[in-house]
């Protein structure tokens, strides 16, 4: 074709033809040519482009050429529509702008009734969950529907809704699924129906329509249309389907009835229905399971009573009762907190007041008392509505005061501390002497402390240097009949008598005490007096020499000789003269001379 449309051309352009025969042809040619393109008789379109190319052609004479120019542009392609659009929108755009009642005034007849039917629809819907609602909120059944609406997450009005749905399924189809022929057609009492064959075809091609136009996967189909109070559900089956005319809001139970009939159709006719030629006698088995399909559900007529009302003023008044009963509850849950923060010592309660469902409370608090929180919990009061405001303080009571004395002092596990109501610190038990010190110093800086009571106080050291005293005194070394040696077993003692005797020579000098420690040395009456003064004397100085060695100081020590004049027992016997061999110890503590 575009070598017949150009060569014409071509060739009178490049041979430079002048002849009006030559322009003659070529002017014919591309008549043709515009004949064939636009669908034209050539004298037709001849004249048509006479007219166009005439100067003087009116504009009347444009106006009955263009709608057909139009229309014959719109059967070739959708570039004419394409190239409206943006000169339309412009053209609406500037009457918007010029003047927008021009628009409005030809919008009104369609926005108006469109309008109204919106509001109606949504008004009908309102007003049916607003009567659904009010009429089996306080039915005894509304108690089981608010159990159900709790455990499923829906709300109150939603369950009472769908429990309380009215429907009927009118009509019902079995559609073999390849050819869209109908198989069986049921329908209930006193309802006009049209051709169930169309409705069968319709529904085949509505499916088909939809799987070439959209992307779905194979096997897909439609499950619902809605038009207005009707709704078609269709279960598919692998050979055939079921697709039911229902009017009203169905429940999705009704589902699990139409998924049961088509299994058993398939169970029951899978050969009849693979093998169908257009013969549908074979399907009349199917009626029994379709007609398990065609269910009714009416709303049975309530009789009209006040039971309603009754439970609605019952309602009312059980409420006002139960606000009446937990408002007196609170304020008595409030009373008995304040009591208790009244009855604690360390917290004064200044200013309480309640607004806006809050408590708010503000007081001053000693830093050692009780949390006021912690009492909160007891009373059942809930915390997140109680809004405290404490400030610090010191409380002068002496279980406080008692505390800051421990804190500060930190006495030792042997030592008691009390605060009597005038203030005194009375402190008994053993304690070291340097906490002793300290305490008499230190009680001064605490607040409520007037005097500080420590005779009962005993230093641990005085304690241990008594025990230290008595484990020395307690102390006896015995000797051999007329010498200086240590019987059997005696020499053993000799540590131990070193490690008091260093033990309480310590203390003493801590203590700033004077000590004195006699070695008295013993004979038994045998012998004459001399030798026994000397033998005691002797077995004295042995022993000294011994403490000596072990890097004790003598200078504190005294050697005392009194031969038998102090027996260990009168008795003169083998037994008692064994005993009277001893060396024994004498302690003697002093306070220095000032």
């Amino acid at each position: 074709m575009s070598d017949y449309s150009t060569n014409p051309i071509a060739k009178a352009s490049s041979e430079g033809l002048n002849s009006n025969s030559q322009i003659s042809e070529v002017n014919d040619e591309l008549t043709i040519l515009r004949s064939l393109l636009l669908d034209i008789e050539p004298t037709k379109l001849q004249k048509l482009y006479e007219r166009l190319e005439n100067p003087q052609i009116q504009p009347e004479d444009i106006s009955h050429m263009l709608p057909e120019a139009v229309i014959l542009r719109s059967k070739q392609d959708k570039q004419l529509g394409e190239v409206m659009v943006s000169t339309v929108e412009e053209a609406i755009q500037a009457s918007v702008k010029q003047d927008y009642n021009v628009l409005a005034d030809a919008l009104f007849p369609v926005i108006g009734p469109a309008t109204r039917k919106a509001i109606s629809t949504a008004l009908e819907e309102m007003m049916q969950s607003m009567n659904q609602t009010l009429e089996h909120s306080l039915s005894p059944q509304s108690f089981k529907w608010r159990l159900e609406a709790k455990r499923t997450g829906k709300s109150f009005a939603e369950i009472v809704l769908l429990r309380t749905l009215v429907y009927r399924v009118e009509q019902i189809f079995l559609i073999h699924k390849n050819s869209g022929l109908l198989l069986q057609h049921l329908v209930t009492t006193q309802v006009a129906v049209q051709d169930p064959d169309l409705v069968a075809a319709m529904l085949t091609a509505i499916q088909d329509f939809v799987q070439d136009s959209f992307s779905v996967q194979k096997g897909d189909g439609i499950k619902s249309l809605r038009f207005g109070e009707l709704t078609i559900w269709i279960e598919q089956g692998p050979q055939a389907l079921v697709a039911a005319m229902i009017r009203g809001n169905p429940p999705q139970e009704l589902r699990l009835v139409l998924q049961d009939a088509i299994e058993k159709i398939h169970l029951k006719l899978s050969r009849e229905i693979k093998n169908f030629t257009g013969e549908t006698e074979a399907f009349q088995v199917s009626r029994p399971y379709l007609e398990t399909c065609l269910v009714v559900q009416y709303k049975s007529a309530g009789k009209k009573n006040y039971t309603y009302a009754w439970a609605f003023l019952g309602a009312i008044a059980i409420a006002c009762s139960t606000w009446g009963f937990f408002t007196i509850r609170e304020q008595l849950r409030w009373q008995a907190y304040l009591q208790k923060l009244n009855s604690q010592p360390g917290i004064v309660v200044i200013n309480s007041k309640q607004a806006f469902g809050k408590y708010f409370i503000s007081g001053m608090r000693d830093p050692l008392a009780v949390d006021p929180n912690t009492l909160i919990e007891p009373t059942n009061i809930n915390p997140k509505v109680v809004i405290s405001q404490w400030k610090p303080y010191l409380s002068l009571e002496p279980e406080f005061t008692t505390k800051r004395v421990e804190q500060l002092l930190n006495p030792p596990q042997t030592v008691s501390l009390k605060v009597d109501n005038n203030g005194i610190l009375n402190a008994t038990g053993y304690a070291p002497r340097k906490w002793i010190l300290e305490a008499r110093k230190l009680w001064h800086f605490i607040p409520g402390i007037t005097k500080f009571q420590g005779n009962n106080l005993v230093e641990i050291e005085l304690s241990q240097l008594e025990l230290s005293k008595k484990q020395i005194e307690q102390k006896i070394l015995f000797f051999s009949e007329g010498t200086t040696e240590l019987i059997p077993g005696e020499v053993d003692k000799l540590p131990n008598l070193v490690r008091s005797i260093t033990k309480y020579l310590d203390i003493a000098k801590y203590l700033g005490k004077n000590v004195q420690i006699q070695i008295i040395g013993h004979t038994n009456s045998a012998g004459t007096g001399r030798k026994n003064q000397l033998l005691s004397q002797a077995r004295a100085n042995k022993i000294l020499s011994y403490l000596k060695s072990q890097g004790i100081n003598t200078s504190q020590f005294k050697i005392l000789s009194v031969s038998y004049s102090l027996t260990f027992q009168p008795k003169v016997t083998p037994e008692s003269k064994k005993f009277n061999r001893r060396v024994s110890f004498k302690v003697f503590m002093t306070n220095p001379s000032k």
